[in-house]
């Protein structure tokens, strides 16, 4: 390897160091909320072998209990916040080396989006304490914090802490300052979710679902706004079924507004009220790269024929491109 390449490559392996700490400084920042008060003497932290919420909202935790005196009868972890406390049973799988697997695999819902016939562990927004409590066969107990745990960094395929796909709430795993695991609950910005898009050969369905949007959810019409060129956005006739929304693009409208390919926003508006339909309910990283849809060829009423992209863009957002299609007998005159 001549000199140059091998400085090159010294460069590139440091660049790839400095890049892996930034990123794993910027999730520390993330996950990082203040110290929560301390009630009596501080309490001794047991480490997670595992903690996360996968899939949006099932929590899992795995921790290595040190061995009781009198063995451990039974165990709980406690969810506290604000004089709120859920109480939820630990599985106790003995190990080989006299110590104690504390496990629990539990979905979460909030305690206000969800239905109240959902199942599971409802949370309300903000931070919830975790703590474990452990009682031998002689009746004492003792109390344990969850120390925080680090999740591996990286710019994978998908997410770490994906919303509920549900509700959109996050049930985020971070860490207090002073190295304590809580989870941290925040409920979703009002947004309109892209569920559907159905591709025909003479129409572009769409269809989604408002979230965080008080009622009347009607309120609210489908417009597409054009690119980098002024002008009054395109109204759309919108159908609604509660938070459901369903309309057809007006490919006429947007095919014959100027001449070669034009591309197109589609929103929902309310007043001054603007929100971009998108895919957000989702653990995939780049929405853009995974969700692919196919151009179509459209045919309109007049007998023309428009080349028609309804695809997300790097953000998540629904986009449209849209030009008239050219033959080959066209592309000779």
């Amino acid at each position: 390897m001549g000199e140059p390449l091998l400085t090159h490559a010294v460069k590139a392996a440091k660049w790839a160091r400095g890049a892996t700490g930034r990123a794993r400084l910027r999730a520390e920042r993330l996950n990082t909320v203040p110290a929560l008060g301390t009630r009596g003497r501080p309490l001794a932290q047991l480490r997670p072998v595992h903690l996360s919420v996968l899939g949006g909202r099932t929590l899992n935790l795995a921790l290595l209990c040190p061995s009781l005196a009198d063995g451990a009868a039974e165990a709980e972890l406690l969810v506290e916040s604000h004089g709120r406390t859920e109480r939820l049973p630990l599985e106790l799988e003995p190990q080989a080396d006299g110590r104690v697997l504390l496990t629990l695999t539990t979905p979460l819902c909030h305690a206000r989006l969800d239905a109240p016939h959902v199942k599971g562990l409802r949370l309300r927004d903000g931070i919830w304490r975790l703590t474990v409590v452990t009682t031998d066969r002689a009746g004492r107990q003792r109390r344990a914090a969850v120390a925080s745990f680090s999740a591996p960094v990286g710019d994978g395929p998908t997410l770490h802490t994906p919303p509920d796909p549900v509700t959109g709430v996050r049930y985020r795993v971070a860490r207090t300052v002073d190295g304590h695991a809580v989870i941290k609950v925040t409920a979703p910005q009002r947004q309109a979710e892209l569920t559907a898009l159905d591709l025909k050969w003479d129409r572009i369905t769409v269809r989604g679902r408002l979230l965080a949007a008080q009622p009347p959810h009607d309120a609210y019409a489908a417009e597409a706004v054009r690119r980098t060129v002024g002008g009054a956005p395109l109204p759309i006739r919108t159908h609604w079924r509660g938070p459901e929304f369903t309309f057809d693009l007006p490919l006429a409208e947007m095919g014959r507004s100027g001449h070669g390919q034009r591309m197109w926003d589609v929103r929902l508006r309310s007043g001054g009220t603007r929100i971009r339909i998108a895919r957000r309910l989702t653990d995939v990283r780049h929405p853009k790269r995974v969700f692919r849809t196919p151009f179509r060829a459209v045919a309109l009423e007049d007998g023309s024929v428009l080349r028609v992209h309804a695809h997300l863009s790097a953000a998540g957002t629904l986009a449209v491109s849209c030009a008239p299609f050219v033959t080959a007998k066209d592309s000779t005159r």
